[in-house]
This record gives C-alpha cells, structure tokens and sequence, in this order.
C-alpha cells in the first residue's frame, strides 16, 4: 500500500510532541512508566487550552460476545468464557477558525465485514445459532446513524480507529482494484474521508507475525484509495479538543483518541474494556480488586493480544493520568472505551460496576 507523507500536517491538524520522547527513554519499562506520569500534566495542560469540539455523539454499533481471559486479563473469577462487550462510534465535530465544520468518526466499524476477521469467523463456526442471537445485538448501522443524525458520507472529514484489529475498510474509503467479494472496485461511501493511522500499525500489517494474524484482515487494505490514507507519526491535534496520542502495547501501532469536553478530559482507546479497569481498587467485579492488590497492578489490560505487555500498562498509565474524574461517580475515570463491558445474563460475574455507556458534550 502507498502511503502519503506524514511529515506535513499543515492544514490537516498540529503535531502533538509532548510524549515523543517516550522512546528514547533509557532504563527499561519501569523507566519509561516514570516518565510517562511526569508528562501527563504538561499534556492535560497544554489540551485543555485547545479548546473544545462543538459536539459529540455517542452511537451503538453493535454488542457481542468476548473472551473473560482477554477483556480481564487475569484477574476475572468469572466461570462464563464470555464476557460481552458493546462497540460504539463517537460522532465528533467542530469549527475551523475558517468557519469550516470538521466531521470525525471515531470507531465506525463495518460490522458486517468485520465479522470475517479470522478469529471472529473461527468463533461463529463454533457457535449454534440460537446462542449467537442470544449473544450479538446488532444496531442501526454506521450510515444509518448518520442519516439521523442528518450527516452526509461526503461531509465526513475523518476516520480514526484506535487500532485496526478486524476492520475491513473497503466500503469506507473505496478500492483501486476488483474485489471479488464486493463486486468489483468499490466507490468510497465516504468519498471526501481521510483514515488516520499511525505509521507503525501499517508497517506491521505488511509483514504480520503469527499472533497478530488472527485479528487482522489485512489482505483488505491492500487496494485502498491511497489519498484516503493519512499516516502519521505521533501525536496529532486534529481540532479543538481532538487529539490522537500514541499508546503503543495492545498493537504497535496503537493510538488513543483525546477529547476535552464540557467535563473535562476524556480518552478512548481498547486498551482496558471498563473504566473501573483504571481503578480496580473500587471494581465489584469477582476477583479483580484482590488480583490487583495481591499482584501490585495498577490497572488491568484488554490483552487478546501481548505484542508488548509493559507498553500496554504504561499506556494505560498515560490515558489514566491524562483524563478527569467522572462527574456521576467520581471514583471512576472518563476513560470511554472503544468496546465497554456490557452486562449480560449469560455471562455470571461480568456485570461492570461502573459504565459510563456514552459521552455526550454540546
């Protein structure tokens, strides 16, 4: 795949370098945990004083099941092997000093498409379908959110993913080639929409080693619209209040959006599945505040997949020191995650104590 360059970000956001330096650090993981705590507060400085988008929507896509050993990694006493999850969409826009409305959709999953991500389809295999309609619940679509929300494909500006596990972005942004699947090129949905991605995860993806392989479908991105890619290296403010941070760990690749809000800040990332993952001290969940005291962990990892565990857990770290308290319980963080735990009556003992189901601003 052909990517443009990075290195100029004039009219396309402002890079963001206050955790650039994370790399370089010397000393290992614990070193580097260090650091990351001493930056948080020159970055929620210097993001507050963005400003704030005009408005954000939460939209649910869709709820489904997920292995406890991956979504609590190791803490969870849970006896269900499931645990379920609801992926959403933040609708996100703002105003140009210009006076131009920016549109960002953060999360718009295809469903339909992710579910041939290898690890998903092996599953469905598996599952009698009685069970999966007990466990998926589906929700009005990407474009149908739009639609009521009375947004066009074309006014789209952005696409941002904290990481591309099981995304098939063809429908999304078009294809230069014949895709069999698909009936031939594909027109883009969102034909004016740039895909913001860190560099690294697109590297990754040409060479995947055998862990990654199951929640990719890379083979998908080979023939996308190259000029729909924006590949970044770092830290971007987008907008006023908007920013992609990188939190490398669960993917390489992995990046966290940044929102300020009405409320303060808020991060969204998978790197944890329920907020009160950041502070398991005041988590109900069987199993998971005595784990992390037994084990001095200060949080617990979304880790379906280890591409580097000690990077995951300081990034966590980062998101956790970035982000303001919730105003409805203020034990609890405005960490949104990108899929949240969800209760179900299938899964005995992965009720959330905690769920913060939305985040709404303007």
């Amino acid at each position: 795949m052909t990517l443009p360059d990075a290195s100029d970000l004039s009219g396309i956001g402002t890079p963001v370098d206050t955790f650039a330096g994370l790399a370089a650090v010397g000393g290992g993981f614990g070193a580097k945990l260090a650091w990351v705590r001493t930056r948080a507060d020159d970055f929620r400085r210097e993001f507050a004083s963005s400003g704030t988008p005009d408005r954000i929507t939460t939209c649910d896509l869709v709820t489904l099941p997920y292995p406890t050993r991956f979504g609590l990694f190791r803490a969870a006493l849970s006896p269900a092997p499931f645990l379920t999850i609801t992926n959403r969409m933040l609708v996100i826009r703002w105003t140009e000093t210009d006076g131009r409305v920016r549109t960002l959709l953060f999360e718009p999953s295809d469903v339909e498409l992710g579910r041939n991500t290898p690890y998903f389809a092996a599953l469905a295999k598996k599952t009698p379908s009685v069970l999966e309609r007990l466990l998926v619940t589906g929700n009005p679509s990407v474009g149908d959110h739009l639609a009521r929300l009375g947004i066009r494909p074309e006014d789209v500006d952005y696409l941002v993913f904290d990481h591309l596990h099981t995304q098939d972005l063809r429908r999304w942004v078009g294809t230069t080639a014949d895709q069999p699947d698909l009936g031939g090129p594909v027109t883009p949905f969102f034909p004016n929409a740039r895909l913001v991605v860190q560099r690294d995860e697109v590297a990754a993806m040409r060479a995947l080693h055998p862990l990654q392989r199951p929640w990719y479908q890379a083979e998908h991105f080979a023939d996308l619209r190259p000029e729909a890619i924006l590949a970044v290296d770092g830290g971007v403010l987008l907008g006023p209040g908007v920013a992609v941070v990188p939190t490398p760990g669960h993917v390489f690749g992995n990046q966290t959006l940044m929102l300020n809000t009405d409320t303060g800040i808020w991060a969204s990332s998978e790197n944890a599945i329920a907020t009160e993952c950041l502070t398991p001290e005041h988590s109900r969940l069987p199993g998971v505040r005595r784990w992390t005291r037994d084990w001095q962990q200060e949080v617990v990892l979304n880790a379906n997949t280890l591409e580097t565990t000690a990077d995951q857990y300081n990034s966590l770290i980062l998101e956790k020191s970035v982000v303001d308290r919730s105003q409805a319980d203020s034990r609890f963080l405005q960490f949104f995650p990108s899929s949240e735990l969800t209760a179900h009556w299938i899964s005995p003992g992965t009720r959330p104590t905690f769920t913060h189901g939305a985040i709404s601003h303007g």
